[in-house]
């Protein structure tokens, strides 16, 4: 059986003189959409349970780990064993109630609480506690994460009922945006519902970037079904008017829910 030490020799080699021409071109920048992809992979196999397929995948995520790894070492950065070893010190000392002697800490609440203070003795946080979220986030994901940060000093709603009614308030002024015509004001108007919309997420326990992956691959797996069907009426999307493609899109719905019952 292969071990890390041997995925980390297979990196080296594919990065070398005699290795792969692809990979020796990539860097940091041209590897983020896969890091990313890899990771949104393994989420859909978390989410059907597919465990075969989460060993995959997480394979491919630790494969971004040593190959970003492997980039720095060339470039006197960094290296895998550093990497190793920082994230080692850092559970470490974020959990002093395991390796250390707090014994104030006895419940998921207790670590939640002290968390920001570790990460604050650690000089994560600048002035603000806010400046801790990476800018470079997705939009979705920074935007809960920023509601989040936000909500630890009590700046938050009370109930769902009150985020909901936010969402209408927003909703009811993008429409009004929209009469006036003013793009600008539009996209302003646009944002705040979308972050209204994190927000009732939220409240809801549900993750809206996840939440939006799996009704994006709902989309996929329903507009290729209607591609299917209209194969085998002698027709395609393309031949078709937006009326013919409704009947179609209601048609796999309706299977759908037929399949569900």
């Amino acid at each position: 059986m292969y071990t890390f030490e041997d995925l980390v020799k297979i990196m080296e080699k594919l990065r070398s003189d005699d290795g792969c021409p692809w990979d020796r071109e990539q860097t940091h920048e041209s590897l983020l959409p896969y890091l990313l992809e890899e990771t949104y992979e393994f989420i859909d196999s978390v989410k059907s349970k597919d465990f075969k397929n989460m060993k995959e995948e997480l394979g491919d995520i630790l494969l971004q780990v040593v190959f970003h790894s492997q980039i720095a070492k060339e470039h006197s950065k960094f290296t895998i064993d550093e990497v190793v070893d920082e994230i080692c010190r850092k559970l470490i000392f974020r959990h002093p109630h395991v390796f250390g002697e707090r014994k104030d800490i006895n419940s998921s609440e207790d670590v939640l609480k002290n968390w920001d203070e570790f990460k604050k003795a650690e000089g994560k946080h600048g002035d603000s506690i806010l400046d801790g979220v990476p800018k470079s986030m997705p939009p979705i994901e920074r935007a809960l994460k920023l509601q989040k940060k936000a909500a630890k000093v009590g700046f938050d709603w009370k109930r769902k009922e009150q985020v909901m009614e936010k969402v209408e308030e927003e909703w009811n002024e993008l429409k009004e945006a929209v009469k006036s015509e003013n793009r600008e004001k539009i996209e302003e108007e646009l944002g705040d519902l979308l972050f209204a919309i994190v927000n009732l997420s939220r409240f809801l326990n549900v993750d809206p970037a996840i939440a939006l992956h799996r009704t994006n691959q709902k989309f996929v797996k329903r507009f290729k079904e209607m591609e299917r069907k209209a194969k085998i009426e002698g027709s395609s999307l393309e031949k078709m008017n937006l009326e013919e493609m409704d009947k179609l899109w209601e048609s796999v719905k309706k299977e759908e829910r037929d399949v569900n019952i």
